[in-house]
């Protein structure tokens, strides 16, 4: 047998004992004999909560997805439950997305919390992400789960948690959780059900879910502009194919063809490479089918339904896909123009970004006077800001990767509303004679020409994890002093929670929770990010550079400039 670290083999020797099953134990012992790396990888740690909860690839031990490490999470989370809610009648809903396992390992959770007494509503089949964490408030649970890997690749699966807010898991309950799960033993899991707890709920939370989706994202569009707009719709094998055409059709958007070598769920994904609305590749099937019947806009949602990827005519009547920085603009300038006209904005109003999003979004607030709200990445941050200011209004918030959310009747990023949104404001630019293109071009020459793109960097395995490490530790250690020949003027550390304006030689407090992040500043306006990702083994660096645009017309020349000026950057730093 090939040699295994002593601390590692004891951890697989735990998970040889009687409380695992015999499928489990065959598993390890064939790894064991024929896969040490594999087996090295499964346990070498255990798995953990990120920005999106936890996910992971698929399979048996500790740093991987499976029954027991879903009932151990299961179990903890029963456990702080009983303790933070004493002598409540405790109620949980539970929804599952498209992957392979989803529906046996949400039977899992649903069991586990049902052995512990907890009442649970178990959707009947696969549902959109944003559904549970209304279905989650609309039922008064205390708790939410959805088993979902977004969109990482098919061997992944994840489990997320959301409060009785209706959001995902902040602090500080996520931290107590997670001591509450790392304190407990397998062999402590209460898997058997008590049947009698589980209660399946399906079209009569469907319909309250589309009605209100309906009611947030219409906004006085005539019904022949709606008719008139040629909508192409590819839910990427995934979940949205229950929520979204109907929310559509209810909301009046009949014009609207679905790809449909794309509409069956499917967790292996098989026509795309990545079920990601953020790959080009992606949307290419629902682009050539827009081009087939001249559409005039194209929505690919990811595998849950809570992010979406547009495509719309550019200046030569192309398609051309937005990216989240450019759907994030729109959607939220055109909450904001409704805002106004109806005579809401009164001051106790805000909008939500994060700290790797657009600075656009606090110039656009600011010129309608609302307060731009920037948390760190996740849509946790967002629906936190709701629960922090119960007596502001929430307008709507987004974030760079394809997420937004409109209003607060759900507490997490959601493409439902959103799509219907989309179709709002593309409805009502062609009955202005205009597209979504060039109303983002007249923002840009209102307030300024903001340009960005990310940059990801993927590192698999024990050693990626190590190199993402080592690289935030060399920035860190040797920063920046010049991007591009442009002096770096301020440099932000989330870890160390300290902004440091380097020409004043000041430092000042930054008042949100830490997170591994840094972020420079130059003089001439380029903001660059250093993120690891928390929900894939990557490295992401965001860049952001803007200038004036005079008029409409210079749209082209100056992309052009702002796109060198990125290249140039990205070359500075050896990212090309």
């Amino acid at each position: 047998m090939t040699h295994i670290e002593p601390q590692l083999l004891k951890r697989v020797n735990n998970w040889l004992t009687p409380t695992f099953d015999q499928e489990t134990q065959s598993k390890i012992k064939y790894l064991i004999a024929n896969n040490t790396k594999n087996l090295e990888e499964s346990f070498y740690k255990d798995l953990e909560f990120g920005t999106g909860g936890m996910r992971g690839i698929m399979g048996v031990g500790t740093n991987r997805i499976n029954k027991y490490t879903l009932g151990k999470n299961t179990q903890g989370l029963s456990n702080y439950m009983k303790t933070y809610f004493p002598s409540e009648n405790l109620k949980v809903a539970i929804a599952y997305d498209c992957r392979h396992n989803s529906k046996s390992l949400a039977k899992v959770v649903a069991d586990v919390f049902s052995a512990n007494g907890i009442h649970v509503y178990l959707f009947e089949d696969l549902r959109a992400t944003p559904e549970l964490s209304f279905a989650l408030k609309y039922l008064n649970c205390h708790c939410g789960i959805v088993l979902t890997a977004s969109h990482n690749p098919p061997e992944y699966n994840g489990y997320k948690v959301y409060w009785q807010d209706g959001g995902q898991l902040v602090p500080p309950q996520d931290a107590e959780i997670v001591a509450e799960i790392n304190r407990l033993a397998y062999d402590e899991i209460k898997f058997d059900a008590n049947e009698e707890h589980i209660q399946y709920i399906g079209k009569d939370i469907d319909d309250v879910f589309i009605n209100e989706s309906v009611k947030n994202g219409s906004f006085n569009t005539p019904s022949e502009a709606k008719e008139n707009l040629k909508i192409v719709f590819t839910s990427l094998h995934g979940t949205s194919i229950t929520a979204i055409p109907e929310t559509l059709k209810r909301a009046g958007y009949t014009n609207l063809s679905i790809v449909e070598e794309q509409r069956e769920p499917n967790g292996d994904f098989p026509t795309v490479e990545s079920p990601n609305p953020e790959e080009p590749e992606a949307l290419k099937m629902a682009i050539e089918l827009a081009d087939k019947i001249d559409g005039d806009i194209v929505i690919g949602t990811d595998p849950d339904c809570d992010r979406l990827g547009v495509a719309v005519r550019n200046l030569e009547n192309h398609l051309e896909i937005l990216n989240g920085n450019q759907t994030m603009i729109l959607m939220t300038d055109f909450l904001l123009k409704q805002w106004k006209k109806s005579g809401k904005i009164n001051d106790n109003q805000f909008v939500g970004s994060t700290i790797v999003s657009t600075p656009m979004m606090t110039v656009l607030a600011n010129a309608y006077n609302v307060e731009c709200k920037i948390g760190l990445t996740g849509f946790k941050w967002i629906a936190k800001m709701i629960k922090d200011f119960p007596n502001m209004d929430f307008i709507g918030g987004g974030e760079e990767s394809f997420g937004f959310m409109v209003g607060d009747f759900v507490r997490d990023k959601d493409a439902v509303t959103s799509t219907l949104l989309a179709c709002e404001i593309a409805a009502q630019a062609k009955e202005n004679g205009k597209t979504m293109y060039e109303a983002l071009i007249d923002l840009y020459v209102e307030h300024g020409f903001y340009k960005e793109r990310l940059i990801s960097l993927t590192k698999k395995g024990i050693e990626g994890a190590q190199e993402i490490k080592q690289m935030m530790i060399d920035a860190r250690e040797n920063p920046l002093t010049e991007v591009n020949g442009s002096k770096v003027v301020k440099v932000e550390d989330y870890q160390l929670s300290i902004e440091k304006d380097v020409v004043n030689n000041k430092e000042n407090k930054i008042d949100i929770p830490k997170s591994n992040v840094l972020i420079y500043y130059t003089e001439d306006g380029s903001k660059i990010a250093l993120r690891p990702s928390g929900t894939e083994p990557k490295i992401k660096f965001y860049i952001s550079v803007n200038t004036k645009l005079d008029n409409a017309s210079d749209f082209k020349a100056t992309e052009q400039k702002l796109d060198t000026r990125i290249d140039n950057i990205l070359n500075d730093m050896n990212l090309n």
